[in-house]
């Protein structure tokens, strides 16, 4: 496969269906979505919007207000990255808990029937405070278990300690006890963290010492990389198809290039998908064996800044062209959980607006391209949930029922017939932009040809963007127009654009457009200009015959 298409969903609230929506509300009052009502039904749905492959978040066992002590679980349901047994499936989501392992075993094949793959979060910089497997295998030693909580660092201890010093912060712990206190996950060296650090976690030790200037013990190989390479084989096993790292640049590399060829080497077609924001990086965790990386501070902060901001399309090339060599193993997306929902009152206030932004995420190149459950609804994550505030983000701390979700799914018979116009609209687009993304040759493999610097008279290289894509006897030319107005566009292709796309020119041609179902007679030739109109924030992918 080609071109990843990678549907992110939280079962937590992909499929609950209570409407209570308590702020801070428990489970009991605002209900949980599960595993099994993940169904053949959702899943065709999804693969029917031209997903390959489903990123299941929350999966594994993490802490909750219910579980563990609130002060410090962030919200009522726990953030999935603050993982309490990495052997475990999260109770919650399983309709029975006594069987949640066999719950997930049966989605894994559930997923595969429906043609799509399975892609789980392996979160290996930090676990929960209160972390504890309980459903280890025989034989494994806990993280921590045979810690020397004296020493501050030590290449044999899982942790990084601060000898003396008592866990403490800005509010009751309520009866939570740490001592010694431990390093906080996000680098946080500091015995009373804030609340703005990740306070609810601890920071894993990879050999690494970072108050002694950063240096290095990995001979021999820490106890650390043991362990978490076990647990990557023992999520291997159950036959996922990739996993996506959480801050893999937060782990040193050197870990990444000893565990990933091991992986690799018993399960060759893992994917590894590196949440990573330096970009002075890249390279080294490529070459440790990762096939992808996010492009969150490249292509999505300028995506985000066309659609928004008023920056201008013309720079879209410059944020393909400084990945070079690596541009194939970028991941590209408008949403995720940890950013800003498009149609929220923080980004550009609907769903529509987004359009010409996701065509270029979703067609400029071979790479993978992420999508967000309720993006193609056009979720604004404008609810006051409880420890998520009105932030523009979806909750991943509470329980929670997400309007547009509830509507497509209609209690399971993910029919639509909750939705309203817009959203169908939206919903449409979608369906056509990642199923052509998916399907078309000239996209999964083929050349890209960018036309901005090309272009003259009546073309607004500030508000559009075109490109060429093909691949054998596939040309499609897209265009998009990022302008809160219809305009009129003459797209020139050069002859440069002919010579290196191998393609031959004619006086006319017949093209029709993607994403419209329109047909059109146009020249395709290197003088007479390719004229077209798009509407406000509107797209076409022209293909060429």
């Amino acid at each position: 496969m080609n071109k990843l298409i990678i549907y992110q969903l939280l079962p937590r609230l992909f499929t609950n269906y209570v409407t209570a929506r308590v702020p801070h509300g428990t489970k009991e009052q605002n209900g949980c979505g599960t595993m099994a009502g993940i169904t053949p039904k959702a899943l065709k749905a999804i693969a029917d919007l031209g997903a390959t492959h489903v990123w299941y978040t929350g999966i594994i066992r993490h802490a909750t207000a219910g579980r563990n002590t609130p002060a410090i679980t962030k919200g009522q349901a726990g953030s999935p990255y603050a993982i309490t047994d990495y052997y475990d499936i999260q109770p919650d989501i399983a309709k029975d808990e006594a069987k949640r392992m066999q719950e997930f075993e049966a989605l894994v094949k559930r997923t595969h029937k429906a043609g799509l793959g399975v892609i789980l979060d392996f979160v290996p910089n930090h676990v929960s405070r209160e972390y504890r497997s309980v459903m280890k295998p025989e034989g494994v030693a806990d993280l921590g278990e045979n810690d020397h909580p004296e020493w501050a660092f030590s290449p044999l201890n899982n942790f990084y300690y601060l000898p003396g010093e008592r866990f403490t912060m800005d509010k009751d712990l309520q009866g939570y006890e740490e001592f010694p206190a431990k390093v906080t996950g996000n680098d946080c060296f500091s015995s009373h963290p804030s609340e703005n650090d990740w306070y609810e976690t601890v920071k894993l030790n990879y050999g690494v010492y970072y108050q002694g200037g950063g240096e290095k013990q990995f001979d021999p190989i820490p106890d650390t990389w043991s362990k978490m390479r076990d647990i990557v084989l023992f999520w291997a096993s159950k036959g996922i198809d990739g996993l996506r790292v959480d801050m893999a640049e937060m782990v040193p590399v050197e870990f990444f290039e000893w565990m990933i060829p091991q992986v690799k080497k018993l399960y060759p077609g893992l994917l590894f998908i590196g949440e990573c924001y330096d970009p002075n990086k890249y390279w080294s965790y490529i070459h440790a064996g990762f096939d992808y990386l996010y492009d969150k501070v490249g292509m999505y902060d300028y995506l985000r800044g066309v659609i928004s901001k008023g920056w201008s399309a013309e720079g879209i090339s410059n944020r393909w062209m400084e990945r070079g060599d690596l541009l194939r193993n970028m991941l590209y997306f408008l949403e995720n959980h940890d950013e800003q929902r498009v149609a929220s009152g923080f980004f550009c206030g609907s769903g529509l607006c987004a359009e010409p932004a996701m065509v270029v995420a979703a067609t400029l190149t071979s790479s993978p391209v992420l999508l967000y459950m309720g993006q193609e609804l056009g979720e604004k994550g404008m609810d006051f949930e409880g420890f998520s505030g009105i932030d523009g983000r979806t909750t991943i701390f509470d329980y929670w029922g997400v309007k547009s979700l509830q509507a497509w799914a209609n209690n399971g018979k993910f029919d639509g017939a909750g939705m309203d116009e817009e959203q169908k609209q939206l919903r449409e687009f979608y369906r056509r932009l990642l199923t052509i993304a998916r399907d078309s040759k000239a996209v999964t493999e083929g050349k890209m040809y960018d036309l901005v610097y090309a272009q003259r008279e009546n073309f607004n290289r500030h508000r559009q963007y075109a490109f060429l894509r093909k691949a054998e006897e596939e040309t499609l030319l897209i265009v998009v127009n990022f302008d809160d107005r219809t305009v009129d566009i003459d797209v020139q292709i050069p002859a440069d654009a002919f010579v290196y796309l191998e393609m031959e020119e004619v006086k006319e041609a017949q093209m029709t457009d993607l994403m419209s179902g329109s047909e059109y007679t146009m020249p395709f030739n290197d003088h007479d200009p390719v004229r077209l109109s798009l509407g406000a924030w509107k797209a076409a992918i022209l293909k060429i015959r």
